[in-house]
């Protein structure tokens, strides 16, 4: 389980972990995680994964973990910086390049990290993804307490915070690693439409487009009692990617896996969920 450094497309230095596989390698897949946690959070993931015969990297976002400078106070870097600069590098690092003898390359991704893979440059290196809890972050998607708590974020304590410290404090919140401001202003000005940045007036024909060039398979999986992306919310989103071919799957977690919400996928009682992932994953290796 060696930690390296990826140098981001513009040479941001990205801590990253590398989980080498039991025996042959089957494949390689790259873990684009959720906004705000670090890698560590992926760690049994990954170990599972390598267990089964994938080599696996896991790391940390610009201004995130280990990726983060000792102060995000002036700090420059946002969703488009994360996904373009940061997860298309980790890609490219993580591809093997070896003409006629590579193995498949997969992305597993966290509510954010199926946000990202539309917007790689270099999306078309990834054969497939699976994707855990994204949504279009929207509000009126949102069960009640859930929508007022996300209200008060973005309309009370978001501004308080930002003014005060120059960066999302979200820690004194107990909700997560502190994000850079302009995570920040870009989540709270998407999360204002019912399909985030799709329909937002500035980002539109930039993002339109991109998602339409993304043909890889895409497997969606949405827990029914995740408060921040309910299924509608994956829906909404998912549509994005018109010309995938992308499966939403329906979790309900009184079926055997207890309380799972938008965290859950990767704690250890999911353990059926990352089986059935890599089951797919199993299938496109095949090919």
């Amino acid at each position: 389980m060696p930690n390296i450094t990826i140098r981001a497309a513009d040479g941001y230095p990205l801590a990253a972990t590398r989980y080498l596989p039991d025996g042959p390698e089957r494949a390689r897949l790259v873990v684009a995680g959720a906004t705000g946690v670090p890698q560590g959070f992926y760690r049994r993931f990954a170990e599972f994964a390598a267990g089964r015969g994938y080599a696996v990297t896991t790391f940390d976002y610009r201004g995130v973990g280990l990726s983060a400078p000792e102060s995000l106070a002036g700090f420059d870097g946002d969703f488009l910086d994360w996904a373009r600069l940061d997860l298309a590098a980790v890609v490219d690092a993580t591809s093997d390049a070896t003409a006629g003898g590579g193995v498949p390359l997969l992305l597993v991704g966290h509510s954010y990290g199926g946000h990202a893979f539309g917007l790689l440059p270099n999306h078309a290196k990834i054969d497939g993804m699976y994707v855990f809890g994204t949504g279009a972050g929207w509000h009126g998607w949102m069960p009640l307490f859930e929508r007022l708590k996300v209200l008060f974020m973005w309309h009370v304590a978001g501004p308080i915070l930002t003014r005060r410290h120059g960066y999302l404090a979200w820690s004194r919140l107990g909700m997560g690693e502190d994000l850079p401001l302009g995570v920040y202003r870009q989540w709270r000005r998407w999360c204002r439409f019912p399909h985030y940045f799709f329909d937002d007036p500035a980002m539109r024909d930039k993002v339109v487009p991109a998602y339409a060039e993304v043909r890889a398979p895409i497997v969606a999986v949405n827990a029914t009692d995740d408060p921040w992306a309910p299924p509608a919310s994956r829906d909404a989103f998912m549509a994005g990617y018109r010309n995938a071919q992308w499966q939403g799957v329906d979790v309900d977690p009184r079926r055997g896996f207890g309380k799972l919400g938008h965290m859950g996928y990767f704690r250890p009682h999911a353990q059926p969920l990352w089986a059935a992932a890599l089951e797919w994953c199993d299938g496109l290796v095949a090919r």
